[in-house]
């Protein structure tokens, strides 16, 4: 009997249905099938590791004996640093922000408490830690927390001044509880406020040291339950520090001061000091300062102690940045920060506080950077941070994703990047150790391109799950910088980071990048090992404009049928000119014919790595600025860049620095325009749009997305609805998003919390309704609707319909889903493609798909990818010789098929991806052989044709949160699955698929987020993922010496068991807490699996210690056996020898 699989009968009707047929063809043959060896089975989605300074961070810990830094943050993240490589990303559900770490030292646990009343315990015994137990305080406020060193009671203290114990092997509560009214003084009137510190005696584990807010500190004994001294200060504490010796401590206070105080002496503080006050005269007290929010009493074998102290500066010092100051004996060392201090901890050689600590290191969180200061070298010198925290450096303004780049690109980043790195770091060994690395499975290089706000590109070797910068770009020194508001008259479109970066193309192959900027300019760069001066660097100027004619005509003139080879411009080099003249040539003084930025006139040193070989910039049209770039694509084989906008496309040669072509989108219509243009308005061509330009991103209330220029909105009021109108389509031209939603996502997405619409959203914004849709193909473009080009991609295939012969091809496709091709006249050979011009026209292919144009790839006839053209990259400062021999070589792309697949013509297939539906045309019939809708309620923001186990997939990232791929040709549905909602334009603009089963987007302006839907990454993922804990022994504890153990000195150990236990101190209230077990889910049993695994290797080695130690005891016993019979022999020969002599025979 046949077996029946319902899989298959299910995934037959998913996709009878899903798949639509394709409109009816002209009768022909079938295309033939092509054999897909993807399947549903090969795709998993899963998030692999995050990169990047934590967001927002709030707390600080470190273990001292397994070396594991953790960092806490305010939407509740937890992130752990090992040794460099070593890191680990964790997430609280609940979201709410970490006040405080403890970690179990040498234990492989961590404690976190967060601003909800919540503690948790985290198992770092696994790779992904996760979380055993939590407790939820129902009826006080957590405000601190303490846990002694080699210690499971954990004290906890609350808004209300009390003080609760913490059992953290059962995360149980004890029934011992500090109160506050028995911890202070009877006659006192008032409350002592929120608990600020809890620690023990480093001597003395009975006595208690409790700091309340108030200025009141109580040394409370644990075991008759009473105070032993009170200490009173004036100033609210915020701190309290213990000298290791247990007879003094050190407090800080809200008014600048440090006061020290004897244990014995609780009537008034031994010293008082204001380390940054100004000493008056007379004697006089200090001025007040700022609180010093933090301090630490650490104390040295061979020296004076070190005092280390955050905050506390005098309040005349505006403008002042956040320091750190290091007391050392006489020295005071004021460290200046960049950014403003959460929090600081102080590295030490021993884990026992009652020992000389012998500090080396201070690490210091601030709010947007992680900084290690080595206090062994003389000026403290900072430790080169290896792990990836600079993301920030610059915000962020876009993202770009290479797998599976040529072996030869990372070393030659590498080897550039290297000469760019600071000098004075100190010269020892980054202290935080901890981890092992893990066995990465994955062999290919990877590189991702970020591009920020202050013009900067920096390029990460993204290998094997971890991150490493390699090299940075600086656009803006191409530039003139402004010297002064006068000085400004060329970047005024953009008030804030005019060099911002809007978008990247790179050929990995030929090492050519094109960057393109907020200020509507583009450069071309190419890879070089040697230094080079240029005299001028070349500058084209490009003029775009959409002049739009009588209602019911097309855009424009009638295009001609074949344009002249220089198109719009000529075709022989610019020299770089800055236009004086044509500034102000329209009447009325409007701008005119200017570029947004002024390129240096001076010579240029530039340094080995990407230099800038052109500048393109769009100029002003009759006082209105140039619109922003919203495609961008460059081809080393045919040596050509393009871009387009909300106006039109300009097509340059970047070798003969020329333009080729510079046409209004409807110009690449032609005659077959099947759009209705609208007459352009007076009004409308003469309005400002500076402040839209700069409005490129999210726009979110949250001051996560308070990134200037590319990553944050204009905070100016726009005064007019048309030039809100302008706006809202700058920022939509940008994103290359669907001109309006559907109906039922309108109201999720319309306005977001600042009041600016999303990128993807049109609104009439004098009755704040939607706009009607305009997937109609005869709809009306309006000024604020214009069609954009929003996709660009050369390829070798048939520029027209039944054409027998591949030629080089431009694909352009729109925001209105039209696809048009240019057919490019290259010149044959080497010399001659510099002689003569290159020919770029229009074929008259136009396809249309519903939604703005995504991305655009093509296949052969087996269908596998065929790349664009690419040349090999070659040094250009190579000999002469070695040059001829170059020439000499027959110039053909290395990516293209072979001259066979010419003269066959063998058909090609174009895979289209538009914001609704995704269709694979067969060439060069240019019939449709798939379609897909993809999604109906929604619209897609990022597509990619990427290659995954030796095929080739469409992947795509939703609105609605759904992450899909699909088969190729076939469009088969493989992969839908919802991962995150589009919560900030922040994911829409940096989410990127690549190759490998590889994704990533910037998760918060700081980190970004990397994850895989391939099945097999999923599956190796743990292994290649690093190991947090390592068995380590503890440290011996400190000599107590023979006197102070004679005479009762030395620390003294306290039985907490007894104390605290069920028997001694009875049972918590069931009210005051709630026991919560940890969350469970695969990926916890995977790490709980690790963990058990780890415990009974433990175990078993512990059973072996015992074994052997028993083995020994065993062996020990019989020698000491067999030394009594054989002296009980001895005994009894000498009580026979004796027994009959009498005493004066001896």
């Amino acid at each position: 009997m046949r077996k029946f699989n319902i899989r298959k009968v299910l995934d037959g009707l998913t996709a009878g249905s899903s798949a639509q047929p394709p409109p009816p063809a002209p009768p022909g043959p079938r295309e033939p099938e092509v054999a897909e060896t993807l399947q549903a089975e090969h795709f998993q989605l899963c998030k692999t590791v995050r990169h990047g300074f934590p967001y927002r961070p709030s707390a600080l810990a470190f273990d001292p004996v397994q070396k594991i830094l953790a960092v806490g943050t305010q939407i509740g993240a937890l992130r752990l640093f090992g040794r460099p490589g070593v890191e680990c990303h964790c997430q609280h559900d609940s979201g709410a922000a970490v006040i405080q770490l403890q970690f179990l030292v040498n234990e492989g646990a961590l404690v976190s408490a967060l601003a909800d009343d919540t503690l948790h315990l985290w198992n770092l015994r696994q790779k992904r830690p996760a979380i055993l137990h939590s407790l939820k305080f129902c009826r006080e406020r957590v405000t601190f927390c303490h846990l002694p060193f080699q210690s499971k009671w954990l004290y906890v203290g609350t808004e209300r001044g009390n003080i609760h114990i913490v059992n953290v092997e059962s995360f149980s509560l004890s029934g011992y509880v500090v109160m506050w009214n028995k911890a202070i003084e009877l006659s006192s009137k008032s409350h002592p406020g929120p608990v600020v510190h809890i620690s023990d005696n480093p001597m003395d584990e009975g006595k208690l040291l409790i700091g309340f807010e108030s200025g009141t500190v109580v040394l409370w004994d644990l075991k008759s339950k009473k105070a032993d001294y009170r200490y009173t200060y004036d100033e609210a504490i915020h701190s309290v520090a213990w000298h290791h010796e247990g007879k003094q401590f050190i407090c800080s206070h809200s008014d600048g001061t440090l006061t020290t105080w004897n244990v014995r002496s609780p009537a008034r503080p031994v010293q008082t000091i204001t380390p940054h006050g100004k000493q008056l005269k007379d004697g006089k007290k200090p001025e007040p300062c700022k609180p010093i929010l933090k301090v630490e009493f650490k104390t040295t074998r061979a020296g004076e102690p070190f005092i280390i102290l955050s905050g506390g500066l005098s309040y005349d010092t505006v403008g002042r940045r956040p320091c750190l100051t290091v007391m050392h004996g006489k020295s005071t060392a004021v460290l200046e920060m960049d950014y403003s201090v959460v929090d600081f901890l102080t590295l030490c050689e021993t884990p026992y506080p009652n020992d000389f600590q012998e500090p080396y290191a201070v690490v210091v969180l601030l709010e947007k950077d992680l900084v290690l200061i080595d206090l062994a070298q003389n000026g403290y010198p900072i430790f080169e941070n290896p792990y990836p925290l600079s993301i920030h450096e610059s915000p962020v303004t876009c993202c770009e994703y290479f797998a599976d780049c040529p072996v030869d690109l990372i070393p030659a980043l590498y080897s550039v990047g290297a000469r760019q790195k600071r000098q004075g770091y100190s010269k020892k060994e980054w202290p935080i150790s901890g981890g092992n690395w893990g066995l990465g499975a994955q062999s290919y290089p990877e590189i991702i391109i970020t591009g920020h706000a202050d013009g900067s590109v920096k390029f990460w070797d993204a290998s094997a799950i971890t991150l490493q910068v390699l090299y940075k770009l600086k656009t803006s020194k191409v530039f003139e910088k402004p010297r002064g508001k006068d000085d400004r008259p060329s970047t005024d479109v953009v008030d804030e980071d005019p060099y911002a970066v809007q978008m990247v193309s790179w050929c990995p192959e030929s090492r050519v990048l094109c960057v393109a900027g907020v200020s509507a300019h583009v450069l071309v760069c190419r890879f070089s090992r040697q230094e080079a001066l240029a005299e001028v660097i070349p500058m084209l100027e490009v003029r775009l404009y959409c002049e739009m004619n009588d209602e019911g005509s097309p855009e424009g003139e009638q295009a001609p049928p074949l344009p002249t080879p220089g198109g719009s411009s000529s075709p022989q080099p610019f020299p770089l000119q800055s236009h004086p003249s044509t500034s102000s040539s329209s009447s009325g003084g409007l701008r005119d014919n200017a570029p947004c930025l002024k390129v240096k006139t001076s010579p240029l040193k530039q340094p080995p790595g990407f230099q800038t070989e052109l500048v393109v910039q769009l100029v002003w049209v009759g006082g209105e600025p140039p619109q922003q770039i919203t495609s961008l694509a460059v081809n080393s084989s045919y040596g050509l860049v393009v871009f387009g906008n909300c106006d039109g496309i300009a097509v340059v040669d970047y070798l003969q620095k020329a333009v080729l072509l510079s046409l209004g989108t409807a110009d690449l219509y032609g005659s077959s325009d099947p759009h209705r243009r609208e007459p352009r308005s007076p009004r409308k061509s003469r309005q400002p749009s500076a402040a839209g330009l700069c409005d490129i991103s999210e726009g979110t209330v949250t001051p996560e997305d308070r990134c200037k220029s590319p990553t944050s909105g204009s905070s100016s009021t726009h005064n007019s609805d048309d030039e809100q109108k302008v706006n809202n389509f700058i920022e939509k031209a940008k994103m290359s998003r669907k001109l309006s939603l559907p109906t039922d996502l309108k109201p999720d997405l319309g306005v977001n919390q600042e009041g600016k619409m999303p990128a993807a959203i049109y609104l009439d914004v004098k009755d704040n309704s939607f706009s009607p849709s305009r997937s109609s193909s005869v709809a009306s473009i309006d000024r604020e609707a214009r069609e954009a080009i929003s996709a660009l991609h050369f390829a070798e295939t048939f520029p027209r319909k039944a054409d027998s012969c591949l030629g080089p091809c431009l694909w352009v496709g729109t925001t209105l889903g039209s696809v048009l091709v240019l057919a490019l006249g290259l010149p044959p050979g080497e010399e001659q493609r510099l002689l003569q011009p290159v020919v770029a026209v229009p074929s008259g292919t136009m396809l249309r798909l519903k939604g703005a144009v995504l991305r655009m790839a093509f296949l052969d006839s087996t269908g596998c990818l065929l790349p664009p053209a690419h040349l090999p990259w070659r040094e250009h400062s190579i000999p002469e010789e070695k040059e001829e021999k170059e020439k000499a070589k027959k110039r053909r792309p290395v990516s293209v098929s072979p001259s066979s697949s010419q003269e066959l013509g063998e058909s090609q297939y174009a895979v289209i991806c538009s914001e609704k539906q995704a269709k694979v045309i067969a060439l060069p019939a240019q019939s449709c052989a798939y379609q897909q809708n993809m999604v109906e309620t929604s619209f897609v923001l990022r597509g990619d044709v990427v290659a995954l186990s030796a095929s080739v997939c469409l992947a795509c990232f939703c609105a609605n949160g759904h992450i899909m791929t699909f088969s190729l040709p076939s469009l088969r549905p493989l992969l839908d699955v919802y991962y995150l909602p589009l919560t900030n334009m922040r994911i829409a603009r940096t989410f990127c698929f690549t190759n490998n089963g590889q994704a990533l987007y910037l998760v918060s302006p700081t980190e970004i987020q990397r994850l895989t839907y391939s099945q097999e990454t999923c599956e190796n993922l743990q292994e290649m993922l690093g190991e947090l804990f390592t068995p380590v022994e503890t440290p011996e504890a400190p000599n107590r010496g023979f006197f102070k153990g004679l005479f009762g000195g030395g620390a003294q150990s306290l039985d907490r068991e007894e104390l605290f236990g069920e028997a001694a101190s009875g049972k918590a209230s069931r009210s005051l807490v709630q026991h919560i077990p940890g969350p469970g889910g695969i990926e916890g049993v995977k790490g709980a699996a690790s963990g058990v695994v780890g415990e009974l290797a433990r175990a078993r080695l512990a059973l072996d210690e015992r074994g052997q130690k028993l083995g020994e005891l065993e062996e020990r016993a019989a020698a000491m056996l067999s030394s009594a019979d054989s002296f009980s022999k001895h005994a009894h020969e000498m009580m026979l020898k004796y027994k009959d002599k009498k005493w004066y025979q001896f």
